[in-house]
């Protein structure tokens, strides 16, 4: 599998889908700005009977439960009770932790919940870059990150210590029978492990239930309407909350969208052509510049990394650490990069080491920042946990193996570079513990307020096509377009991007016709 979307530090969102190389995304942060004194006392909050009163039969408590704020930092910090399964009262509870940066001004419009992606990202962890959010939404909003059930500080899923997690992201499994065999073995084991340490709540990480953990969010906050950012994955919790909830839906921006309608075969087989084009794009600005380490043509240069990224599952790649790179960590390295543009020169100084001095270093390093793994071994999130555990409640891919053949064929012939990476989706989930859900939302939205969603025109991990394809299924969806490349526009692109998201969030402006930035 690889995973959609995170923007840790105001970096990137990233959508990947699941494959037979096992892949998450992560890039380094860019500058944070001060953080002002917004730090403000300890306080308790109690949902506004007008928001209770939406709450589903059975579960009102949870939507008028106080929230006891407490310092942590500049930040305030709760936690609150869910159900554990929206569709049983009586079944137990799960926590869902919160960080808030409080609004610089006295009187804020309310609370605005922002998601990175994953699934398996940490909102609370987006909250704590406060350069991801320009001064107009600071000023107008309390910005409230939340992890997703599953996920982070929250009731998380549980499922093998980090040696055994370290080994299952980098072993390489060859696209024979006996080797898929292997795979799937290895992912049936993984799958049981989290049933046996994260309990019924594996069955209800779905990103229904979490949508429905952002309603009780929405009341206990005291807010009448969810004002929402989302990227990547974001965007496709967000479509879901505006699908099940149209009248409670105010303010939603959806940056770095996922067509909702897709099959997870046909989001691996777009997806893959989506990184072909951004690694394409990379290979053409390294090629016109000076010491660049590939040769030749851009499709020289193309397959070159091709060759790189294949022979390291025979030869894996030398470090300094003592650890090598394989074929699973060089893909994890190669794709981290080319979420943003800024991050390219990343790439290019892992290239250079590789065919120049025979080492995979900084290649190592990118995989390793990629997979949420630190220097000693361990992991700083257990994103890969929930990121498999969400997307396998959620949708299968097709577990029939003559067509996940076909299917992993046609996509290298669309995506000859990294398109190995994104065949065999149906593995991924492979004799999972759960069902996934029953879908119950309104994929149109009808009755909702405007929606903007937006896309990037060479985003790799969500194509633009999925950004147009969402805004056009949801009923009041109108789209807002970034040319340029990486995932994800708001905060990373041009003052075009980040002005409109302003004023629609801020002022309830709509742009007069498309917009394009």
């Amino acid at each position: 599998m690889i995973r959609p979307a995170r923007r840790p530090a105001a970096t990137v969102a990233c959508l990947l889908v699941p494959v037979l190389l096992l892949a998450a995304c992560a890039v380094p942060p860019k500058n944070q700005v001060a953080l002002e004194d917004v730090g403000k006392s300890s306080s308790a909050t109690e949902g506004s009977s007008a928001a209770a009163s939406g709450a589903p039969d059975g579960f009102e408590d949870f939507y008028t439960q106080p929230v006891e704020w407490s310092d942590c930092g500049g930040f305030e910090c709760a936690t609150v009770d869910a159900p554990l399964d929206w569709h049983e009262p009586g079944a137990g509870s799960i926590e869902i932790a919160m960080k808030k940066l409080p609004a610089t001004t006295d009187d804020p419009q309310g609370s605005l919940l922002v998601n990175p992606g994953g699934p398996g990202a940490s909102g609370i962890g987006l909250v704590e870059s406060t350069s991801n959010f320009g001064f107009r939404l600071r000023a107008a909003f309390d910005i409230v990150g939340f992890d997703p059930r599953g996920v982070g500080q929250s009731t998380p899923v549980t499922c093998v210590d980090d040696e055994t997690k370290d080994e299952f992201l980098t072993t390489d499994y060859p696209e024979t029978d006996k080797g898929i065999a292997q795979q799937i073995e290895a992912i049936r084991q993984w799958g049981k492990a989290c049933a046996e340490n994260t309990g019924d709540l594996l069955g209800n990480v779905d990103t229904q239930s979490a949508a429905r953990d952002m309603d009780m969010l929405r009341a206990v906050l005291g807010d009448e309407k969810l004002n929402y950012l989302g990227y990547s994955y974001g965007t496709q919790l967000g479509a879901t909350y505006a699908g099940l909830f149209p009248g409670n839906t105010g303010r939603l921006v959806l940056d770095g969208a996922i067509d909702i309608t897709l099959s997870p075969d046909q989001v691996a087989a777009e997806q893959a052509v989506g990184f072909e084009n951004a690694l394409r794009a990379y290979v053409e600005d390294c090629l016109a510049g000076p010491d660049c380490p590939l040769g030749g043509s851009v499709d020289l240069g193309l397959q070159q990394i091709r060759a790189m990224v294949n022979d390291a599952a025979a030869h894996p790649i030398a470090t300094s650490s003592g650890r090598s790179v394989t074929k699973n960590l060089a893909f994890y390295g190669v794709a981290m990069p080319l979420y943003n543009e800024a991050n390219w020169s990343y790439l290019t100084t892992a290239l250079r080491e590789i065919f120049w001095e025979g080492r995979g270093d900084t290649l190592l390093l990118l995989a390793d920042s990629y997979n949420d793994r630190n220097a000693d071994g361990s992991f700083s999130s257990n994103s890969e946990e929930a990121f498999r555990a969400i997307n396998c409640a959620d949708d299968r891919a097709t577990e029939d193996l003559d067509k996940m053949k076909q299917l992993a064929a046609d996509i290298v012939a669309e995506a000859p570079t990294l398109g190995e990476s994104f065949g065999y989706s149906g593995i991924g989930c492979a004799d999972w513990p759960y069902p996934p859900a029953k879908k119950e939302f309104d994929v149109h939205a009808k009755g909702a307020a405007p929606i903007m969603v937006i896309g990037t025109t060479n985003d790799p991990a969500t194509p633009y096509r999925w950004s147009k394809a969402l805004a056009g299924t949801l009923d009041s969806g109108f789209l807002v377009t970034y040319e340029g490349e990486g995932h994800t526009a708001y905060g990373r692109s041009n003052e075009c991007i980040d002005g409109a998201v302003e004023d629609y969030l801020v002022d309830g402006e709509v742009p007069d016709g498309a917009l394009t930035c």
